[in-house]
C-alpha cells in the first residue's frame, strides 16, 4: 500500500543519499531503496514476517566460513548471479558463454603440469577433458591459464570434506601449451546436491525445490589482451540439465563425454585405449583497449 507519508519516507531516504561522494554508489543505493520500499508496499510483511526475514539473511551470513559462501549459494538459487553474469557479458556469438562462479571457489588451485590427473583420489570413471584456448578469429592463445575445479564422484568439493580429501583435490592451474592447448585427466562429474544444512536449503525446501546440479566442471580461462571468461563444461546426458538449481546451464556448453577409441591420442593422453574424452576449446573475448 502506498500512502504519502510512505511515498514521501522513501523520497526522504533517497534524498539522505545525495552526500554520497561517489556517484555510482548513490545511484546503487537510490535505486535498492526505492525498489526495497515498493516491494515492501506491495507485499505489506507483517512484523513477524519481517523479523523472520532479518532473522533469515542473519543466519545466512552466520552460515559463511572460509571454505563456504552461503550468500553466493542464496545469489545462485534465486538466479541472480546468473543475471549478473548475462548482464556483465558481451553478448557475442563467437566467444564462450560465461556462467556462475559457484560458491566453492574458495582456494588457490595447485599448479598443475599439462596432462596431471586433478583427480587425487579415484573411485570415479577416469576421463580427459582437452581443447584449445582460442580468439574469435581462431587464433591459438599460447600461454593462457586454466583453472578448474570439481566435485569428487559423490558431489562434494575438497574444501567440503577437510580430513576426507586431500586439498586440492579435483582442481588444477593449467598453462596452455604454444599452440594455446591444454588437456588434463580426471574423473566424469557426476550430478550433486548444493549444501542444504543451511538457511539457502531451508529456502529451497519451503518452496518444493530439488537442491540439484548436472554433471559440471567448472573453468576460469584467462589470456594476455583478452577478456577473462567464467564458465563451466556440462556432461551430456546428465540429469537436472533442464532444471539447474542454480539456472547456470547454457546449451553451448553441454558437452560429450564420449568413448573415444584413438590409441594416438590415448598415446599422446597418457591413458589406456578406449578412454572418455571431452573437448572443449575455449573462445575469449579480445578486451577493449
Amino acid at each position: 500500500m502506498t500512502t504519502a507519508y510512505t511515498s514521501h519516507l522513501t523520497q526522504a531516504v533517497v534524498d539522505s543519499l545525495k552526500g554520497t561522494a561517489d556517484p555510482r554508489l548513490r545511484e546503487l543505493l537510490a535505486s535498492l531503496v526505492r525498489h526495497l520500499h515498493a516491494f515492501v508496499s506491495e507485499t505489506e510483511p507483517s512484523m513477524a514476517e519481517w523479523e523472520r526475514a532479518i532473522g533469515f539473511l542473519t543466519a545466512t551470513g552466520q552460515t559463511c566460513t572460509d571454505t563456504r559462501q552461503e550468500f553466493v549459494l542464496l545469489s545462485d538459487v534465486l538466479g541472480v548471479s546468473m543475471l549478473v553474469e548475462t548482464i556483465n557479458s558481451e553478448g557475442r556469438a563467437d566467444v564462450t558463454e560465461s556462467t556462475v562462479l559457484g560458491p566453492f571457489h574458495m582456494t588457490e588451485s595447485p599448479v598443475r603440469a599439462l596432462g596431471a590427473d586433478i583427480d587425487l583420489v579415484g573411485g570415479g570413471e577416469p576421463c580427459v577433458v582437452g581443447g584449445r584456448v582460442l580468439s574469435p578469429d581462431g587464433t591459438p592463445l599460447p600461454g593462457a591459464v586454466l583453472d578448474v575445479w570439481q566435485a569428487n564422484p559423490e558431489g562434494y568439493y575438497d574444501v567440503q570434506q577437510p580430513g576426507v580429501q586431500p586439498a586440492g583435490n579435483g582442481r588444477g592451474l593449467f598453462t596452455a601449451d604454444d599452440e594455446g592447448r591444454f588437456w588434463f585427466r580426471t574423473c566424469v562429474p557426476s550430478p550433486y546436491p548444493i549444501p542444504t544444512d543451511g538457511p539457502v536449503g531451508e529456502l529451497l525446501k519451503a518452496t518444493g525445490r530439488h537442491p540439484y546440479r548436472p554433471a559440471h566442471i567448472h573453468f576460469i580461462a584467462s589470456a594476455e589482451g583478452h577478456t577473462p571468461v567464467t564458465t563451466h563444461i556440462f556432461v551430456a546426458g546428465s540429469d537436472h540439465l533442464d532444471s539447474d538449481a542454480v539456472f547456470a546451464v547454457k546449451e553451448s556448453l553441454v558437452k560429450d563425454f564420449a568413448e573415444t577409441d584413438d590409441p594416438a591420442l590415448a598415446r599422446e593422453f597418457g591413458v589406456p585405449n578406449p578412454f572418455r574424452y571431452a573437448r572443449f576449446d575455449l573462445v575469449l573475448n579480445p578486451a577493449r583497449s
